[in-house]
């Protein structure tokens, strides 16, 4: 069974797992004029438990609360964020719905 999660990383650290992945969309959170592996960024991960367990050890990358839920993100997130409009309090939903503006795929969707 497979699940969607959010998280914040570096291109480095999402390439590091990328092929456990069963689905997975990003976009970059700094203003460069080309992404490098130190880039951070935003990225939706649709893939299973064991992948989603990887992802939790390993330090480069910062689990956002799960999008349904009404536990606002972290202060570190809120403020990689803020320049998609992204204000205190939001939570990991408002999060998707800001950046899917740019990037329709990281909107948060059941099926």
């Amino acid at each position: 069974m497979t699940g969607k999660l959010y998280y914040i990383t570096t291109l480095a650290g999402w390439r590091r797992h990328v092929e456990r992945f069963v689905h997975s969309h990003w976009i970059a959170l700094e203003a460069k004029r080309a992404v490098d592996e130190a880039s951070k960024i935003f990225v939706v991960v649709d893939a299973d438990e064991g992948a989603h367990a990887a992802l939790d050890d390993d330090p480069e990358f910062d689990a956002l609360p799960h999008p349904l839920s009404d536990k606002p993100i972290s202060d570190i997130g809120q403020e990689a964020l803020s320049g998609y409009g992204v204000g205190p309090g939001a939570g990991t939903f408002d999060v998707a719905e800001a950046l899917a503006r740019v990037h329709p795929m990281l909107r948060h969707r059941v099926f």
